[in-house]
């Protein structure tokens, strides 16, 4: 089918009005004798440079047909990657939610009604009750301004994050923080080294790969290491070779499988192993973060409900207790 129809069909069956907006554009394009990749760069919103590039590469070679059908499957592998990780921290924000939750009622409303019962007691009050009477009060007096407080965080830190140096700094600390880092390091490796294998399957030379594989990496240390790379590459030396030195960021498995495929010329293939690889050890990680984390949560709301229940229940205990 030519591309003109193609990108018909596809405008029919859209539902979004922005989405067919954008194929109308296209199509005018396409019917003028303009490249595909050329139109797609006036939305680079919505099509990130990976995708602008195999396209050309595609439509350059003549093989545009198999470069949108790898894209394609590799960009599903990557969603369904990200998907993993999101859903692995769904079961701990349901547990953080509804301890909040709980933890809220208490001191809300079930505390400002038994307080007053204390305050009237002839007895000395426990140094638990004293805390979460105090904790009780403020929170209560002060509530608006404690929230007003948090999104002024929120806000002021995401802000910060929009400085690139910050954002570097940030993400490093992630790479390195028990449980999140070691997912944070294999998704990252799995993602590059999916996009690097899908640039050199598609044609493009090896130095052009790394640069806009650095860029469709999301943590800036490892778009850093990538475009370090590729200045390294661009001299004449191997990718296995900066690796090798990068052993904080690339374990030794990734370099040695690269040198691999870089001496037996299937660098390609071995690097879609890689991407595999740590996806399933992503998956397995994931896994791992949702048994670790569950019990730990349910250990602290335990530790939290107990505490409130001891402090309320001891002065009442005291009270019926006989002089």
């Amino acid at each position: 089918m030519p591309l003109v129809d193609s990108l018909k069909l596809l405008q029919k069956q859209m539902r979004s009005r922005s989405f067919s907006y954008i194929l109308e554009q296209l199509i005018k394009d396409a019917e003028n004798g303009q490249f595909l990749s050329g139109s797609l760069k006036q939305f680079r919103g919505v099509f990130e440079d990976l995708f602008i590039n195999i396209v050309r590469i595609g439509e350059t070679g003549g093989i545009l047909a198999d470069n949108l059908e790898h894209l394609s499957v590799e960009l599903k592998k990557r969603r369904a990657l990200h998907q993993k990780i999101r859903a692995a921290f769904i079961y701990p924000a349901i547990v953080l939610f509804a301890m909040t939750a709980v933890i809220g009622v208490m001191i809300f409303f079930v505390l400002p009604r038994i307080t007053p019962i204390f305050a009237s007691l002839n007895i000395k009050l426990p140094l638990t009750t004293k805390i979460l009477i105090f904790t009780s009060t403020f929170l209560i007096n002060n509530w608006m301004y404690i929230i007003a407080g948090l999104i002024v965080v929120v806000v002021g830190f995401g802000l910060l994050l929009r400085i690139k140096i910050i954002r570097f700094f940030w993400n490093r600390i992630i790479l390195y923080l028990p449980l999140a880092g070691s997912i944070s390091r294999k998704a990252a490796i799995s993602d590059l080294s999916r996009t690097l294998s899908l640039m050199l399957k598609s044609g493009m030379k090896i130095v052009e790969a790394l640069l806009i594989t650095s860029d469709s990496i999301a943590n800036l240390v490892y778009r850093k290491a990538f475009r370090d790379a590729a200045e390294v590459v661009k001299r004449g030396e191997s990718l296995n070779s900066f690796l090798k030195t990068r052993g904080d960021l690339f374990p030794a498995t990734v370099s040695q499988m690269i040198e691999v495929g870089e001496n037996t010329g299937t660098l390609g293939e071995n690097l879609l192993y890689l991407a595999d690889f740590y996806e399933d050890e992503v998956d397995e990680a994931t896994k791992n973060l949702s048994s670790t984390l569950e019990p730990v949560l349910l250990l602290v709301m335990g530790v939290i409900v107990g505490f409130i229940a001891v402090s309320i229940i001891t002065p009442i205990y005291k009270m019926t207790q006989p002089l």
